[in-house]
């Protein structure tokens, strides 16, 4: 018997034959025309004001840092809750992560605890959407525009899902995707930033182009390009946006048959909730989530740690999640927490990712058997 991984990239079938089409048009570096198909789909599905492919969404971060000019010493409210480098684009730039704890109910960031966390030096709030779920978006944009504040969306879980009908990473100033691997529209690696500020558009174009005016060249509005600005280079290369291309075009088919999965786990794990033997994951009332992961909360690190083990002697992979990055050494090194992150910490050590990928759908019953077991073996103390 195979072992059921927990991650198993999804292949549309038209990958290698766009990579072969951008080979046969002799453009193999950036923004040759897969990359702008790939711009013009996301600009058509999310309504953002630009789109712009990134080599992934780490790249698309640290655009965002540097179009909101932060310095050294300047703060950026987040969750502690995340993956590393939603704090590392801004540390990057000498700015301080300041770490505010999660809901308990979405494992976002609490925005009751945003406003508490502000200083004369705040710059950048910096909600992550977890597991493709919202953030309390109207809230934040308040506090930001009474606090002048930029929003900066890591939506990187976030694509195809919507907060009150908008789309992830199109509600706060700056947006991010990523198309790692292990997300549900993928390239390998790679990402996008999402340009909704009209007066942030130009300049995120010169950064992603090595802080040259390439992209005005290109239109006929500069007559030689040249070095106007900071900036790194951001593109990734044809052959990766041609792969992203082929995942586009099946992006509804793709999420469509990801929901049906999570749905099928979120009904067959009703009953056990019921009896309390584990949490299932909470979508808020205005939000469409995407399927991106399916989790479930256990009772305690002890518990998790054993049904891990059990699952994995069944052939069934499963795993954890971040370790919170105020508690790891960078955390404590270039950030700071505001006030107590009882629930980071706590939720952190009692979260399960069950296996969520395209084709699970013969095998989803042998890890739910699998869960089950695991549960009879190891079952929670309280």
């Amino acid at each position: 018997m195979t072992p059921i991984p927990f991650n198993k990239p999804f292949m549309t079938g038209r990958e290698l034959w766009y990579i072969a089409q951008a080979h046969t048009n002799g453009h193999l570096s950036g923004d040759g025309q897969f990359t702008k198909k790939c711009h013009a789909w996301l600009e058509q599905t999310t309504g953002t004001r630009r789109a712009l492919l990134t080599h992934s969404c780490t790249a698309a971060l640290e655009m965002a840092a540097l179009l909101a000019e932060v310095e050294p010493g300047d703060e950026i409210i987040m969750p502690s809750y995340t993956f590393v480098s939603t704090a590392n684009a801004f540390v990057m730039r000498g700015a301080v992560p300041v770490f505010v704890d999660i809901r308990a109910d979405t494992l976002n960031l609490d925005e009751t605890k945003i406003e508490a966390a502000i200083t004369p030096r705040t710059r950048v709030i910096l909600p992550v959407h977890y597991a493709g779920v919202a953030c309390e978006m109207d809230t934040i944009m308040d506090i930001a525009r009474r606090h002048n504040l930029l929003v900066v969306e890591d939506a990187a879980q976030g694509i195809m899902s919507t907060y009150k009908g908008r789309p992830l990473g199109t509600i706060g100033h700056l947006g991010a995707y990523s198309f790692h691997e292990t997300k549900n529209i993928i390239a390998g690696e790679g990402g996008a930033l999402l340009v909704n500020d009209a007066r942030l558009a130009e300049r995120a174009e010169i950064i992603r182009e090595k802080g040259t005016n390439r992209g005005q060249f290109f239109r006929g509005q500069v007559d030689k390009y040249t070095w106007v600005d900071i900036g790194s280079s951001y593109l990734p290369g044809e052959v990766i946006a041609a792969f992203l291309w082929a995942q586009m075009e099946e992006g509804d088919a793709i999420t469509a048959r990801r929901l049906a999965l999570w749905d099928r786990y979120h009904a067959a794990l009703a009953p056990l909730e019921a009896d309390g033997l584990l949490r299932r994951p909470r979508v808020p009332d205005g939000c469409v989530q995407n399927a991106h992961m399916y989790y479930i909360l256990l009772e305690s690190l002890d518990q998790r740690t054993a049904v891990i083990n059990s699952m994995k002697a069944q052939g069934v992979n499963t795993v954890f999640h971040y370790v919170p990055l105020h508690s790891a050494p960078g955390g404590r090194k270039f950030g700071r927490a505001h006030g107590e992150l009882t629930e980071t910490d706590r939720l952190s050590e009692r979260l399960l990712r069950l296996p969520l990928w395209v084709g699970l759908e013969a095998q989803q019953q042998q890890v739910l058997d699998a869960l089950k077991q695991a549960l009879r073996e190891h079952p929670a103390h309280h």
